[in-house]
């Protein structure tokens, strides 16, 4: 391991960090190479794509074509290899299953690994079996990645050598949920979760139920009733929660490119007050630069947070049901992608965790 290569001298300047993302040609591997092509302690040094494989950063996303790298930074084949001598941490935006193919030996050279996929989210390779059907690629690494949600598992990602970074329905689920949980002010039973995603949310990819002529116009439930995502939402909500937890949790698909607003619906475990609540949560995430707590008559609008790295929290109890109410919205390709991706880059690196994402 590089140990030297991380450490953060007090009184020195930062030394910058050579980065390469794999898979850089879809829409998180797209808004990856925008955010390090402008963080300021980042050098982006390769991109991946193979079928791309040969062009420039201009030619393939003409949009950063004013950037002076877009036009000598070339897609290459991802060798990995020539990733372990060209940069410090490579990202990793692949399919589940394709993932793990590159972690492996690159994390042999020392390297330090962010994957975006679903291949080290999970604990458990039998339940990994379940979800995505087929058997865990590298099991012996799924103990030693950490789950990359910041704002739960902050001082672990700063010494993880592999960091999962977690979806983008279960960011917009796990950061309202996990602290109510972990305080006892709702009960783990009977936890449902309604969440309408844009439809970049797929990826990017030719399949009928995503052109454009399907989508607009049409709002549509999808993957009922056990999403991929169910997977690690159920295993992070009962570590919070220190016992096994199971939600259901309906995903939609909505007519536009980018955004999450979930609905939870919960059961207080106790007489809640709103001042319990608020309490709760100023506790948890008032500190946290990047979850905005939404007070008074607001409530989360994926308007204000597309194109950001920030969630938006709020709730509401209702006194005729006696449930307690939640919401959130988020970005889906930043806070649910690569914005948290890049949260755990400025973390594990020691850089201001908001570096590059304001």
């Amino acid at each position: 391991m590089r140990g030297k290569l991380f450490d953060r001298l007090e009184g020195k300047e930062m030394k910058t960090k050579k980065v390469a993302v794999i898979g850089a040609s879809g829409y998180s591997g797209e808004e990856l190479v925008r955010l390090l092509l402008n963080h300021p302690h980042a050098e982006l040094v390769a991109v991946t794509s193979r079928q791309n494989a040969g062009q420039t950063l201009a030619q393939v996303f003409p949009k950063f074509a004013s950037h002076p790298k877009s036009k000598t930074l070339r897609f290459s084949e991802p060798k990995a290899g020539l990733l372990a001598k060209q940069a410090d941490v490579v990202f990793l935006a692949l399919p589940h299953g394709v993932a793990a193919e590159y972690a492996v030996p690159l994390l042999d050279t020392g390297l330090v690994i962010i994957d975006l996929s679903a291949d080290f989210r999970l604990k458990s390779a039998e339940s990994y079996k379940e979800f995505y059907a087929h058997d865990h690629p590298a099991p012996d690494l799924l103990p030693k990645a950490v789950y990359g949600l910041p704002e739960i598992y902050r001082e672990q990602i700063k010494k993880a050598s592999l960091v999962a970074s977690p979806g983008c329905y279960p960011t917009s689920i796990l950061l309202p949920v996990i602290p109510l949980l972990k305080a006892g002010l709702v009960k783990s039973a009977g936890i449902i979760a309604d969440s309408l995603s844009g439809v970049s949310g797929a990826g990017r990819k030719v399949e009928a139920d995503y052109l454009f002529c399907e989508c607009n116009e049409s709002v549509r439930a999808y993957a009922v009733p056990k999403h991929r995502h169910l997977s690690e939402i159920e295993e992070q909500l009962s570590l919070a929660a220190g016992s096994d937890v199971t939600i259901q949790f309906t995903p939609h698909l909505i007519p536009v490119n980018r955004g999450i607003l979930t609905t939870l619906y919960l059961a207080p475990a106790e007489k809640l007050t709103g001042g319990k609540i608020s309490a709760c949560y100023a506790t948890a995430y008032g500190q946290e630069p990047f979850v905005r707590l939404l007070e008074g008559d607001s409530l989360p609008d994926t308007k204000n947070v597309t194109g950001t790295n920030v969630i938006e929290i709020a709730w509401r109890l209702d006194p005729r049901t006696g449930r307690l109410i939640v919401m959130s919205a988020e970005d889906n390709l930043i806070k649910g992608a690569s914005g948290q991706a890049v949260q755990s880059l400025n973390l594990r690196c020691g850089f201001p965790e908001t570096a590059g994402l304001v």
